[in-house]
């Protein structure tokens, strides 16, 4: 229960950290961040700031403050064990008034997933953001990459947002 609050506060995380300044600080090699977690992931351009402070693994925010992104893993085996698609809506329990514009199976690093698109509104906030998410599992952990923006400019990042997914991979 503790991991699925741990998750779903994950978007809360982002979609305020966008709203607030930050400073880069997370250990990046040539772009390339590496997770204690068995993977790693590249920034997808210089448009895009680590932030320091972050629950994730690692949190990006473009630069004009309007857009988010993360990776993060949840290594716990009871998490590990679930079903896919019910990982990926427990990350969006406190997203009100949601809409699913796209979910599908997916594949990531050889791992099987679930890649979302979901538009609502977070717990405090009347206005709405779009989140795209993709939530892939091996037998340990279970692997969350989110971008979040408004949905009026949700499409200016979202190449971006595929470029860090797509450097997605797994590490030993």
């Amino acid at each position: 229960m503790r991991a699925r609050a741990g998750r779903a506060a994950l978007i809360t995380t982002i979609a305020i950290a966008t709203a607030l300044a930050g400073c880069a600080g997370r250990r990046l090699d040539n772009g390339v961040y590496r997770s204690e977690h068995g993977y790693r992931v590249t920034v997808p351009g210089p448009g895009w700031t680590v932030v320091e402070r972050s629950r994730a693994d690692l949190e990006l925010r473009r630069a004009d403050g309007r857009a988010g992104m993360l990776a993060a893993a949840t290594c716990q085996r009871a998490t590990a064990r679930q079903r896919s698609a019910d990982l990926a809506r427990h990350l969006l329990l406190g997203l009100r008034d949601r809409e699913t514009l796209e979910e599908q199976e997916t594949s990531l690093a050889g791992w099987r997933g679930v890649h979302m698109v979901v538009e609502g509104r977070m717990r405090d906030s009347a206005e709405r953001v779009r989140i795209a998410s993709y939530t892939v599992k091996d037998g340990r952990c279970v692997y969350d990459l989110l971008y979040v923006a408004p949905p009026a400019s949700f499409e200016s990042s979202r190449g971006d947002f595929e470029r860090f997914v797509g450097s997605f991979a797994a590490e030993p």
